[in-house]
């Protein structure tokens, strides 16, 4: 196994506000707490001190009874009693309930989680570290996770979906595995793989269960603790701060106040609402609104008086769901997290939230972006090196490549630059000579040269268009290879399914991950493996 690196601004896949938060641009340091780096963790170590044992003690027996059903592991089973210690802390990252993990980035996200415990224990040894998985039980987007890819092909769950989809009922999912079970051979990993998803999916009821099994079969060997929000005791934890939220619009007054101030020079990734909640009972997870006085469950004729909803939080907190802005605050409310793990879609709408965690007093945790990954077989690498292709080449734009390794490997110089410097020292003369007459003339040597270095541009992209066409072999390998490793140009990260590169490497794949990637060097991860 090889490892390859480069900065994640020059892969151009990044936003700038990711590219700027990892270069510590001033202009963001008013959005977010510690750095993740081992100072930063050491300030957040001594934040999060103060995190309450109550909370400790209602937090770990949430997870007994989460995991009452599932065979847990000794090493999972030890960090979830470890929860109650005042010396132990979280690494925590989330996800969706994606069908089969969804796009690879998922082990991506787990992973460097893990690595990071282990590192934070190394440096901080007289603490514990704790692993968890963040389910998003609780999402009513059930069109974004009820796919997967496997070799070009999608692989999709047809159900009708209300309310929280970790509370679907996987009927139907048998057609789902035969549909998956027609695309793999009988290789001894096929058949790994086949097993999995029929114990995940065929032998559990919901979507959370099933969630729950394949996660802690793949990662609870590592002490992967996998948290449910949809939790009666857990959200008794968080009633007061949505209190808070129904009486007083906190979120709202601070993000719009936040969104103000990033807008001027980032894209802002979500909107608060005047009430960041949905109502949520089985089959039904509407926002709450409130209008004249009343509060009411959008599209639905349930309607609370002040009075009402709050004896409804009272007697059922489980009913009242964080959205998008609230659900970082619920996290930071019941476990004694340092640090959240995420993509850069998902960081972006955390630096929204730094005021509104100020407002409410609860310690902002450090923000790291996972690990990203590209996959590439010796084979692959061996091509790249014939066409000359260095890695962060790979990462251009298909037709930019293309051009650089066509004017690379031409016999003829594609390159006018000698040619159009020679035409504009030629003008410069003529340029001397226009001063010593009327302007009309200066005018129309400066139309003279902009015609001619155009018509040099013009036949230099011709001469180019002429030797892809005869250079075609080289350009088709081009497109071929760079292809393969990004489909539909884009990171394949973000699209392959783990059971595609699981066929080739087996169980090997994940221990590789391990070995290979350092969440604190915060650099684009390019593993070139056997």
């Amino acid at each position: 196994m090889k490892i390859h690196q480069i900065p994640f601004k020059e892969t151009n896949y990044f936003s700038n506000l990711i590219c700027d938060y990892l270069d510590e641009n001033p202009n963001l340091t008013e959005f977010y707490g510690n750095f993740p780096n081992i100072e930063g963790f050491k300030n957040q170590i001594d934040l999060k001190k103060t995190f309450p044992s109550k909370n400790r003690i209602v937090l770990v027996e949430a997870l007994k009874n989460q995991y009452q059903n599932t065979q847990i592991t000794v090493a999972t089973k030890n960090n979830i009693q470890l929860l109650e210690d005042k010396n132990t802390f979280t690494i925590t990252t989330g996800h969706q309930l994606n069908i089969f993990t969804g796009p690879l980035y998922f082990l991506y996200k787990i992973v460097s989680t893990i690595n990071l415990t282990k590192q934070l224990k190394t440096q901080f040894p007289s603490y514990n570290f704790v692993p968890v998985y963040w389910m998003a039980t609780e999402d009513h987007d059930f069109e974004e996770i009820n796919y997967f890819n496997f070799k070009g092909n999608k692989i999709s769950w047809s159900a009708e979906s209300k309310g929280a989809v970790g509370r679907l009922e996987t009927a139907g999912f048998k057609q789902v595995y035969d549909e998956f079970l027609k695309l793999l051979d009988n290789s001894n990993n096929a058949k790994n793989i086949k097993k999995l998803f029929q114990e995940a999916y065929l032998a559990h009821d919901n979507l959370t269960d099933a969630t729950r099994y394949l996660v802690n079969e793949l990662f609870g060997q590592n002490g992967l603790v996998i948290i449910d929000g949809d939790d009666k005791l857990l959200k008794s934890i968080f009633a007061p701060i949505v209190k808070d939220e129904l009486l007083n619009n906190t979120s709202y007054k601070n993000v719009i106040k936040t969104n103000e101030l990033l807008q001027k020079s980032y894209k802002i990734q979500v909107n608060p609402r005047e009430i960041n909640l949905f109502y949520l009972v089985e089959g039904l997870r509407e926002r709450i609104i409130f209008e004249d006085n009343i509060y009411k469950v959008n599209n639905t004729e349930i309607v609370f008086e002040e009075e009402e909803i709050l004896d409804e939080l009272k007697n059922h907190p489980k009913r009242f769901s964080p959205n998008v802005i609230m659900r970082p605050v619920y996290q930071e409310t019941i476990l004694p997290n340092l640090c959240y793990i995420g993509g850069g879609g998902e960081l972006a709408y955390w630096f929204q939230l730094k005021a509104y965690f100020n407002a409410i007093n609860t310690p902002f945790p450090i923000l790291l972006l996972r690990n990203s990954v590209l996959l590439m077989s010796k084979k692959q690498a061996a091509k790249l090196d014939k066409l000359t292709i260095s890695v962060p080449e790979l990462f251009y734009n298909q037709i930019n490549l293309i051009d650089k390794k066509v004017k690379e490997i031409s016999t003829i110089d594609i390159d006018f630059s000698a040619q159009k410097l020679f035409l504009q020292q030629q003008f410069e003369a003529l340029k001397e000579l226009a001063k010593n007459t009327e302007a009309s003339f200066l005018g129309a040597v400066n139309a003279q040269e902009k015609k001619q270095l155009n018509g040099l541009a013009v036949l230099e992209k011709r001469l180019l268009k002429a030797q892809k066409r005869k250079l075609a072999d080289a350009v088709e390998r081009i497109k071929f290879i760079q292809d393969q490793l990004f489909p539909k140009q884009s990171l394949e990260e973000r699209t392959r399914n783990f059971s595609e590169i699981y066929l080739e490497l087996g169980d090997s794949l994940i221990p590789m991950l391990m070995e290979a990637l350092d969440p604190l060097q915060m650099k684009f991860t390019i593993i070139e493996y056997e």
